[in-house]
């Protein structure tokens, strides 16, 4: 088993190590092998035009959709831990179903109901839009935290007198802080990550990474998309990383509390 699951990731990576090498390449075309080793696709990288506005953009888009994201699918998820939610059933697949939906399918709706309130081709949109999308990654981790949370704590929270915003400022939330927090990173990957409703919702000077990146594959393949795509890997290693040390701290907490 540890063979073939060691051969199934060989398989799923090894197209994603066969852009690092041409990172570097001092030619002006993707190529095997090199025609040699150079710094300047990743030099233009850095350069303000047109990729470190691609990059302000995504991260002013992407830290709006985690903020908003964030906040909703864990009031969400927290309503959804009451047993006694009438159509729990039923809220849990709307929550969802950003997920089943095809995502042109949801960038068609949501470009047409932004076009009739003017929210398309501005951050605002792209943000509400992007949040949408990345709401029901919250709900399902938050959700997750939840079920090995002991609910004897609120109730001997609130027999001390506490009040619920105590209660959940001072017990709820640092407990179910690794999972918020592992939510919160879902959601910007989510939306650091997004093309499709990108390209119905932007407009020029929301021109986020993922969008530039796609614009650059249909007009010229150029060596630097390569150098962008290496580093967004690094990016998603770090993401990986960091959920996974939440998770382990979440498991630990659990454990001192069960």
């Amino acid at each position: 088993m540890r063979l073939f699951v060691a051969l199934v990731c060989i398989f799923l990576l090894a197209p994603i190590l066969a852009i690092v090498p041409i990172s570097f390449s001092s030619g002006s075309f993707l190529t095997y092998p090199l025609p040699g080793f150079s710094l300047q696709w990743y030099a233009e990288v850095f350069e303000p035009r047109p990729w470190m506005f691609a990059l302000k953009n995504s991260l002013i888009v992407g830290s709006g959709a985690t903020v908003l994201a964030t906040t909703l699918g864990t009031l969400a998820a927290l309503g959804l831990a009451k047993g006694n939610l009438p159509g729990r059933s039923a809220v849990n697949a709307f929550l969802i179903s950003p997920m089943i939906v095809p995502l042109v399918i949801t960038a068609v709706g949501v470009y047409f109901f932004f076009a009739r309130i003017g929210l398309n081709a501005s951050y605002p949109g792209l943000i509400l839009g992007h949040t949408a999308l990345a709401v029901p990654f919250v709900v399902i981790t938050v959700t997750a935290t939840l079920e090995g949370f002991d609910t004897n704590l609120i109730r001997a929270g609130q027999s001390l007198g506490a009040g619920p915003l105590r209660v959940f400022r001072r017990i709820t939330l640092p407990l179910i802080a690794p999972g918020v927090a592992s939510g919160a990173i879902f959601a910007f990957a989510i939306s650091f990550d997004e093309v499709v409703v990108t390209v119905f919702l932007a407009g020029p000077a929301q021109r986020t990474l993922p969008r530039q990146m796609f614009d650059g594959i249909r007009e010229n393949i150029s060596p630097a998309i390569l150098a962008v795509a290496t580093l967004l890997v690094l990016v998603a290693l770090a993401l990986m990383v960091t959920i996974g040390l939440l998770k382990r701290r979440s498991d630990r907490l659990r454990g001192l509390h069960g």
